[in-house]
């Protein structure tokens, strides 16, 4: 896939180039098992997910194991690849997926489900189980969506319900030791895998006549008649994120990660994950320090982040905190915790937080009166909300973010002007006058979805009409100074809330929309649901009534898949909702009988059950290290692939090459320190170059200029290389010359090359040139200050540039010359040869020109 011709025509190349620090590119042999992971979603969404990471290296650590990567492609380069006849390929070696043993998917949420489809097409891979005989590769599941993976099942020969880590592995060791026997057998020998589920083995059976669709019976063709979920007993086991992946693109979630809890007893009644991954199972404060100290010092990241379906919640994280603060703080590395629930947002955390960079805290609510929290067990009063947000106001930051949902059981008009009163509430705070000066609230609204295994499977979903009249009420009634309203589309929410409890009839509607042209659904700029609506017609399936309440003893298309949590629990807690009643947290109360545990082999871990603070420890000065200063200029090539990334994200990388190599950066003051380091002018993606540089700010010399050079050349991605550095004043070069060499496609001949000579006789030559939706008229002569055909085929160009005034691109300006097409264009080769400061009193040359 990452031919020139190709990554010239798509946007963000980036996506599509690999080769990250971190990558394998394992050997391939006939006796190893190989896996293609795939994330159906672009490459900054899924490779922000850990969980593909995480089993990526438990595979490539194995002997006799091999994991590649593959993401869906963007629609531009989809069009691309089926235009040039071009299958899919890996990541790492660009191999077919058709060369695989195993193609796995992670199913992450529901709007992604015909990306699935689209990888399948462009690997040459027919989409249904049955219509697959032994020569194509076994197609497995597994994720968040994997305990209702209904409406997709008739595309997967096998799925994983629960916990990968140690599952992945047997898996593969199956595999590998039965490579000559034919699907059916192999599907029976997984079977016997705890937490598999194989769909075939299953035969739904819906009521004649019935509109709704309800379901009669979920036949077992074979084996065992419910299965069961796979659950990892201890995290402290599991350290495979100690290298991660780090991209050279950029990305949602640019951070490592680390898991410091799986689980959550809070007993959220709508939430799907406080029910299907428990229980709790903390990691000891010694290995989250460990994880986070290997990540960062082998990745470079900037920002480490806690993770957890509720950090705040983690019982050590009091004095786990305050120690990576130590370790990081003087590295400009902060620490971010993405779920923090009311009441453990504390000041001590938050002082802890904002000694590097205030990052950002989103409290949910979820509901605006003190009533339906009670329905939904929130278990958090107005006052705590209240108290959080003052807290963080007076510790200087200035924007919070709150989450609620509307549509939630037994809401009523009276609920959602509760969430403008306390938006209000918040705003004001407790203490009126100077404290809610400045304050900003960011309130982002969604709808409502009920998910499978929760105690509201059974409820009914909002209607698209009356959660846009509610989002109206919301826009109408927040204030209008000091908050921004933002709420997910109804219409998005309508086709996630179908496939949440959604059955097998759906895969004929996904195929149907797939080919009527649906496309990354979960984001905004392709979402169409007039697609789907005119495909549901096609298919006779109404798609409003999967929005339906059901019925509690009705069987559901999820019946046969047991999410370790009992049915007769979840019942209940739809009574308990009913009545206002509370459900405690059994991490510090008593077991409330969910049927998760056996307290043998399944229980929850938690290391500070006592919940016994921790002498608080005090907030450690951050050093400012040297105030002096040394400047040095880096000379480096940019060659191959790697030229396809943008400025900004060549900064990022050499930023964390840096920081690999732990050279004593300088960092700029303020809300958001940032290495103090000096790039040269931009390079138009695409550009290879043999002449670039950047100027360090270190605070001490370097020991040695070789050995640092071959720190760098060890840390920085294939393509980059370092090749010379000096002192330097630091002063940036504002006026130069640049050299390029240009090598034109095919034979010279079918370019009209006395237009060369044409240009460099003329005054003065125009070309339009559009920025920001204006075109102005930009003569372009001036710059060209040498432009000659070798009888080589390549064409050499000098430009005059100077900062901040405009200039052209070698390709833009070789295209107007010889009025080149696009298709024609893309395919130019463009080498930045070298660079010459014209400011006084004296010149410098790059490496490139000694």
């Amino acid at each position: 896939m990452t031919d020139k011709k190709f990554l010239s025509a798509v946007t963000r190349p980036g996506r599509y180039l690999g080769r990250e620090h971190n990558s394998y590119f394992p050997e391939w042999s006939d006796d190893a098992v190989k896996f293609a992971l795939i994330f159906p979603d672009l490459y900054e969404i899924g490779m922000s997910h850990q969980g593909l990471q995480i089993l990526y290296h438990i595979l490539n650590r194995r002997p006799r194991m091999v994991a590649e990567r593959c993401y869906c492609p963007d629609i531009d380069a989809e069009q691309l690849l089926r235009s040039n006849r071009t299958p899919l390929t890996s990541l790492e070696t660009g191999r077919f997926l058709t060369d695989f043993d195993v193609i796995g998917f992670t199913l992450p949420y529901e709007l992604c489900y015909t990306n699935i489809l689209t990888v399948l097409e462009l690997a040459g891979i027919p989409f249904r189980s049955a219509d697959r005989d032994d020569s194509y590769p076994l197609i497995l599941g597994g994720g968040a969506c994997s305990l209702n993976p209904e409406p997709v099942a008739d595309f997967f020969d096998a799925i994983l319900l629960g916990d990968g880590e140690e599952a992945i592995i047997e898996i593969g060791e199956i595999i590998r030791d039965h490579k000559n026997i034919d699907k059916k057998q192999l599907l029976q020998q997984l079977e016997t895998i705890e937490g598999i589920y194989i769909p075939s083995h299953f035969k739904p059976v819906h009521m004649e006549n019935d509109h709704q669709g309800r379901l009669r019976e979920i036949v077992r063709l074979s084996g065992k008649g419910t299965v069961s979920r796979r659950i990892v007993e201890n995290l402290d086991s599991l350290d495979h994120l100690l290298t991660p992946l780090v991209p050279n693109a950029k990305i949602v979630h640019d951070r490592l990660g680390v898991e410091v809890a799986r689980g959550c007893t809070r007993g959220c009644r709508f939430c799907q994950a406080g029910m299907t991954y428990r229980p709790v199972r903390e990691r000891t404060p010694e290995q989250v320090k460990r994880l986070a100290i290997e990540g960062i010092t082998n990745s470079g990241f900037e920002e480490l982040a806690l993770l957890s379906l509720s950090t705040g919640d983690y019982s050590c994280l009091d004095q786990s905190l305050p120690a990576l603060m130590d370790k990081f703080g003087d590295s400009y590395v902060s620490v971010a915790m993405p779920s923090m629930r009311v009441g453990t947002l504390t000041s001590t955390i938050m002082e802890q937080v904002k000694r590097v960079r205030k990052t950002g805290f989103t409290l949910a609510p979820e509901a605006g009166s003190e009533r339906l929290r009670q329905v939904i067990n929130k278990g958090i009063t107005e006052d705590d909300l209240i108290q959080t947000c003052d807290t963080a106001f007076s510790l200087g930051w200035r924007l919070i973010k709150c989450y609620f949902m509307i549509g939630l059981p037994t809401e009523t008009a009276t609920d959602i002007n509760e969430i403008i009163l306390l938006v209000r509430k918040i705003l004001a705070g407790h203490n009126l006058g100077k404290s809610g000066t400045s304050r900003q609230v960011n309130v982002s609204v969604g709808t409502f979805v009920p998910k499978p295994h929760t105690p509201f499977q059974w409820e009914q979903q909002l209607s698209i009409e009356n959660s846009r009249e509610n989002f109206r009420t919301l826009r109408d009634g927040l204030p209008r100074k000091g908050c921004n309203f933002k709420y997910h589309d109804p219409e998005t929410s309508f086709l996630e809330g179908v496939f949440s409890r959604g059955d097998r009839r759906l895969s004929r509607l996904l195929e149907t929309a797939w080919k009527n042209g649906a496309r990354l659904d979960g984001w905004a700029e392709h979402f169409d649901l007039e697609t789907w609506r005119n495909s549901g017609d096609q298919c006779g399936i109404d798609l409003d009534s999967y929005l339906r309440r059901r019925d509690i003893n009705e069987i559901l298309p999820w019946s046969h898949l047991d999410s370790a949590v009992s049915n007769d629990f979840l019942a209940d807690e739809l009574k308990k909702s009913k009545n206002l009643v509370y459900t405690p947290d059994c991490r510090y109360h008593a077991c409330q009988k969910c049927g998760v545990c056996d307290f043998k082999r399944i229980m929850p871990i938690v290391h500070n059950r006592s919940q016994k603070p921790h002498p608080p420890t005090p907030v450690k000065a951050r050093t400012n290290g040297s105030e002096t200063h040394f400047k040095y200029m880096v000379h480096y090539s940019r060659t191959g692939d790697i030229c396809y990334l943008g400025h900004l994200e060549i900064m990022q990388v050499i930023f964390r090459a840096l920081k690999r190599c732990e050279l004593p950066t300088h960092y700029s003051r303020g809300f958001n320190p940032l290495p103090k380091i000096s790039l040269g002018p931009a390079l138009p993606v695409g550009t290879e170059s043999m002449a670039e540089y950047f100027i360090m700010d270190l605070n001490s010399p370097l020991d040695s200029i070789g050995r640092t050079i071959t720190r760098l050349n060890s840390s920085l991605p294939v393509g980059i290389k370092v090749t010379g550095i000096e002192l330097h004043s630091g002063k940036t070069p504002q006026k130069t010359t640049v050299a390029y060499v240009i090598y034109l496609p095919g034979e010279s001949k079918e370019f009209d090359l006395f237009r060369l000579d044409s240009f460099m006789e003329a005054d003065s030559f125009f070309v339009a040139k559009t920025r920001k939706g204006k075109t102005k008229k930009l003569d372009i002569r001036p710059m060209v200050n040498s432009c000659s055909f070798g009888d080589d085929g390549r064409i050499e160009m000098e430009f005059f540039s100077e900062t901040a005034t405009p200039g052209i691109k070698p390709v833009e300006a070789l295209s107007a010359i010889l009025e080149l097409s696009p298709e024609q264009a893309q395919q130019l080769r463009v080498v930045k040869t070298g660079w010459t400061s014209l400011d006084k009193p004296k010149s410098q040359k790059s490496p490139g020109q000694r």
